[in-house]
């Protein structure tokens, strides 16, 4: 790995943010690198508030959505929620409906089957709201490119709300409101909301007209904490607003659905991470292995007994799941090691009856085995399906975009994308893409970068630090957790490979006489010849709390270690 420090901050403002928050070099250090500067922007970094939040109707055509929602309310329509099978689309779905459902019972929902429909806004979805009565669709997590099928809908008497956070293209629908921050033409000052966070702030402006504020609608935040965590948005700003008060919801007083998978996890209080890593793939198993309804069903349930029930399911969709992606996972791999591809500039792999649903998961994995670009394809009906992954710093939807003439439709964002093309294409577009990227990549990127905040001793390392880096959470894009270096470290001789496999590495780690840490590297075991016989070696880690019967201990978890 390359390992970079990033650059100390200016010796001055480091110490003018000491005295001001009466606080260490190290804490101010990284307040700076985080941008922080004054009282008043660590008072907001540190004690998220609802007046952080952004005026709703500050965002283009909020005024236009509002008034059409409200017609459809006082006038009966039908009004239909429509949102992708992801997590961000269920959550974005749930909020919506459930809100919506306080004010009116013409509510229904709509999923596209991942299979038959494929991703965002369908023909089929307008043709089942036409089929039941449906003149009002709200598009959620999807639609800002949907032209096509918008014009479809307007040609039935049907309108759109589109509610998206996708970057658009030149010309946008004619629905009638199209929210998205990244619109050129919308001067909303919070540019990386997720597809349920736009979600929260037209329920926001619709409660705003009735008097009420975004803290009355605390209760729909766990839905819009966990697309934060799940769609990898930068955790900063709203985000980290949003993200903050949504935990509390998790960890307090979390809807029944909510409710039920946190009770298959067995633990105190979860983190942005557990969101990511527990919440999240169970949501995104539904849309993947069955249909994301179950995803919506389960989130918008009251009855936590009939929840429970939900969760079971959900439950072994995502085992089902993790033995498929495992699987395909290994099948990816021998297929790029019998062409001999490991040293090209990307991954494109296929496989007709690989499925469709983990895909994605697979690209992320491949990527993070040859760090390259990747994109991972099946057969999906007469074309190709493809999910896109990439690298950090490399913009692969830019790198799409210039293979477009092989494409027939993509979509997504910088680091992830899906695209679908015809099989005739697939060659030509396997060559292109690695021309495109060979061309434009900047090589180093090829080699996954570990980025360190700062070198501290061991000896600075105590509860007092750890107890200001808690306060640092939620952790994510912008803002993630902390880490540090510390050189000329020994393992005190008891070093060890850890874990069933004996893959993670466990050591005590020292640096002068005084001072004695427990260190743990997962998937480090490979390692263990650079810390025996007491060998001095420099580290890249986080600082983490260890409960142990009833014991809580700090120790590192290391991310790399070299000689």
């Amino acid at each position: 790995m390359r390992w970079t420090i990033k650059p100390k901050p200016d010796s001055e403002k480091i110490q003018t943010l000491k005295e001001t928050l009466k606080v260490d070099e190290t804490v101010a250090t990284l307040l700076l690198q985080r941008g922080i500067e004054t009282y008043e922007a660590a008072k907001t970094f540190f004690r998220p508030s609802f007046e952080d939040l952004h005026d709703p109707f500050l965002m283009k055509d909020m005024d236009k959505a509002v008034q059409r929602i409200e017609n459809a309310i006082d006038n009966a329509e039908n009004i239909l929620v429509y949102g992708d099978y992801d997590v961000d689309g269920t959550t974005s779905v749930a909020l919506m409906s459930s809100y919506l459902k306080t004010k009116t019972e013409n509510v229904a929902t709509y999923i596209p089957d991942r299979y038959d429909e494929g991703y965002g806004v369908s023909y089929e979805g307008i043709d089942f709201a036409e089929d039941n009565g449906f003149s009002l669709i709200i598009a959620l997590d999807c639609g800002v490119k949907a032209i096509e099928k918008v014009a479809y809908a307007k040609e039935k008497d049907i309108d759109f709300i589109i509610c998206d956070h996708h970057r658009p293209s030149e010309r946008l629908p004619e629905a009638a409101a199209v929210l998205d921050p990244k619109r050129n033409d919308c001067n909303y000052p919070f540019k990386e909301l997720c597809g349920c966070g736009v979600g929260f702030k037209l329920i926001c402006a619709l409660a705003k007209k009735e008097g009420q504020t975004p803290e009355d609608l605390v209760e729909y935040l766990d839905l819009v904490a966990t697309a934060i965590g799940a769609d990898i948005v930068p955790i900063v700003g709203e985000n980290r607003a949003l993200a903050y008060f949504g935990l509390q919801v998790i960890n307090s007083n979390p809807r029944p659905g909510m409710k039920a998978i946190i009770a298959e996890v067995k633990k105190d209080e979860l983190t942005i991470t557990d969101v990511v890593f527990i919440i999240a793939p169970r949501i995104n198993a539904a849309g993947r292995m069955k249909h994301g309804n179950h995803a919506v069903t389960l989130l918008t349930e009251t009855d936590f007994n009939l929840a429970a029930e939900y969760a079971v399911d959900i439950d072994q969709y995502n085992t089902d799941r993790r033995e498929t992606d495992k699987r395909i996972t290994e099948e990816a791999l021998v297929q790029i090691e019998e062409k001999n591809e490991q040293e090209r500039f990307t991954t494109v792999v296929y496989d007709e009856n690989w499925h469709k649903g983990v895909i994605g998961i697979v690209a992320s994995r491949l990527t993070e085995t040859y760090h390259r670009p990747t994109l991972v394809f099946t057969k999906s009906g007469d074309k190709l399906a493809a999910s896109a992954r990439s690298v950090k710093g490399f913009d692969v939807y830019n790198a799409l975009e210039a293979c477009s003439e092989y494409i027939e439709q993509f979509g997504g964002h910088k680091y992830a994308a899906g695209l679908t093309l015809l099989p005739k294409n697939y060659e030509a577009f396997k060559s292109k893409f690695e021309d495109v990227v060979e061309a434009t990549i900047d090589p180093k990127l090829l080699t996954p970068e570990l980025k360190i905040d700062l070198e501290i001793s061991l000896n600075e390392i105590d509860d007092r630090l750890m107890r200001i880096l808690k306060q640092f959470a939620p952790f994510g894009p912008g803002n993630m957790s902390p880490t540090f270096m510390s050189q000329n470290l020994r393992d005190t001789g008891w070093g060890k490979c850890v874990g069933e496999d004996k893959t993670h590495l466990r050591l005590t780690a020292t640096q002068s006489h005084n001072d004695k840490i427990v260190a743990i590297g997962f998937g480090l075991g490979d390692k263990i010849d650079l810390i025996q016989n007491k060998k001095p070696f420099s580290a890249v880690y986080t600082i983490d709390e260890n409960h142990w019967n009833g014991n809580i201990s700090l120790q590192l978890k290391l991310k790399d270690i070299k000689a």
